[in-house]
């Protein structure tokens, strides 16, 4: 016989009265609770919106009405209205430093009534203005899709949808997935050595595959044929790859950059496979190379510095030496319209090439413009625990040198909107910091293994982190609070992608299957 619940005790119903008592009590915010004057400032360019400072009152001061009032300050009308996400630095002790917190849905309760803000001073308001579309946090694993024979090392998606994702895997080759039904498409094999770097070019036409048998491969994603021979030159293997940004490709002839552990990079011209430009400089292994939208080639090394070369003739404009230590990977502000050129988040292509290029262009520039100026700015992350913030079009002295990880630091990315950077590292912590000038805002706290890689959503509201510890977790980029945690995987989680029309993230790991996840 199934066991009765004994009926509730006299303190179980009395409890259970004071609770419905209090549920009913709605916090009140008094009626002479005051105005707030409030001064809001860009995010993206740190200067003042407006001619002052404005009065709120208390009652009022929530973040939907916030986001009205800058609208219709800054006179923007129904169809350009912008949703906008606030911050505030919020003092915690005396002389404490103070942190930056999202703007309270009831600034009354949280803020103002126990003494953290008052109403007689000014509250200088952060605005970044977010997106206009929404992504939503991926919660399930549709499909597991097995296949490699050994660990998956990288993955992406395709630029254009997120139907079309490639992984690379120690098995030697690198297989193309069809995400919406969970299937393999194309193996493209060729490599005899695993393959440690995959790279899709901006207009979808291509995929890249870098590997430990020292080539380059060019593979056409529809038919899984490789393009032309495989590109020798390097005498060590390949350690990191990157294309050239749509928008300054020679018409039909995009070029690819290749970083080896051999320290040097090479410039392919891929419809010939022949080496362009020889990049030569490092003095050890070349762990990352990234394009920048303005002519130049960015590369990490072990050899504690950062390289900057000019994309025409392969001469060196820079180097930044300020790490004591590896640098492990670098970052663009620009990386991900320059990944994805003339797709956006509309899905409309144009049909003829200038109008691509034209549109690739227009996305760099609005990307990459801050008060009227073309800014592309770079964070490289290293083993002695620290980051380096550089605007390298300024100089070759750091913007600001970001403390904080207690153990390397693995993976660093931008925000789509460059307003937010994320670092992961082996101490089991992702940290966020402001973009604009390299300051701390807050430690992602819920892995209990390194974390492998990071990844943010199109529209930089959500990013998910992978980790030793075999799970996925996607944190809110507003409370920085875990959204969803995507256990599944069974060993390790190695690389994570976010697709850039927001719809999926695909994973792959030690356990060698492919995994699809989707809201």
């Amino acid at each position: 016989m199934a066991t009765v619940v004994p009926p509730p005790s006299k303190r179980q119903k009395t409890e259970a009265a004071n609770r419905a008592r209090e549920q009913q009590d709605i916090e009140v915010i008094p009626s002479d609770a005051g105005t707030l004057r409030l001064q809001f400032y860009d995010e993206t360019t740190g200067l003042p919106i407006g001619d002052g400072p404005v009065l709120v009152p208390v009652a009022d001061a929530t973040p939907k009405n916030l986001e009205l009032l800058l609208n219709a300050l800054q006179g923007h009308d129904k169809s350009e209205y912008i949703p906008y996400r606030f911050t505030l630095p919020v003092p915690q002790k005396k002389g404490a430093e103070a942190i930056t917190t999202a703007f309270p849905a009831n600034i009354w309760k949280t803020l103002i009534s126990p003494g953290l803000i008052s109403t007689e001073e000014v509250q200088n308001i952060s605005a970044a203005p977010q997106a206009v579309f929404r992504v939503r946090a991926v919660s399930r694993c549709a499909s597991t899709i097995p296949g490699h024979g050994e660990a998956i090392l990288a993955t992406q998606f395709s630029p254009r949808s997120s139907s079309r994702m490639v992984s690379g895997s120690g098995d030697n080759t690198a297989r193309v997935w069809d995400c919406d039904t969970g299937t393999p498409v194309h193996t493209l094999k060729g490599h005899n050595g695993w393959v440690l770097a995959v790279a899709w070019s901006p207009d979808d036409t291509r995929i890249a595959t870098g590997s430990m048998d020292n080539t380059v491969r060019v593979w056409d994603p529809k038919t899984g044929k490789q393009l032309g021979n495989a590109m020798k030159g390097h005498t060590k293997w390949v350690t990191s790859l990157a294309w050239e940004p749509y928008h300054i490709q020679k018409l039909g002839e995009p070029r690819l950059a290749s970083a080896s552990k051999d320290a040097t990079v090479r410039v392919w011209a891929t419809n010939q496979q022949t080496i362009q430009l020889v990049l030569s400089g490092h003095k050890t292994s070349v762990t990352c190379v990234k394009w920048g939208g303005t002519g130049f080639i960015y590369t990490g090394s072990q050899d504690k510095t950062i390289k900057i070369w000019n994309a025409s003739d392969g001469t060196l404009a820079h180097t930044l030496n300020a790490h004591a230590h590896w640098v492990n990977h670098l970052a663009l502000s620009t990386d991900f319209v320059l990944r994805t050129a003339f797709h956006d988040h509309t899905g409309q292509i144009p049909d003829f090439e200038e109008g691509r290029i034209a549109k690739a262009k227009e996305r760099f520039l609005k990307s990459a413009t801050i008060q009227g100026e073309v800014v592309e700015k770079l964070v490289s992350a290293s083993d002695d625990f620290t980051m380096y913030l550089w605007e390298p079009s300024k100089g070759t002295k750091p913007v600001q040198r970001m403390l904080g990880h207690q153990k390397q630091v693995n993976h660093v990315t931008f925000s789509p909107d460059g307003l937010l950077i994320a670092s992961s590292g082996f101490d089991n912590h992702t940290k966020i910091w402001n973009a604009r000038d390299g300051k701390f805002i807050n430690t992602l706290r819920g892995h209990v293994g390194p974390v492998y890689q990071c990844a943010f959503s199109p529209d930089s509201r959500l990013l998910v982190t992978s980790s030793k510890d075999t799970t996925l977790k996607v944190w809110d980029m507003r409370t920085h609070k875990l959204a969803e945690d995507l256990p599944g995987h069974k060993d390790e989680v190695f690389a994570v992608d976010w697709s850039p029309d927001g719809q999926k993230v695909g994973s792959g790991g030690k356990d060698k299957a492919i995994r699809i996840w989707r809201h």
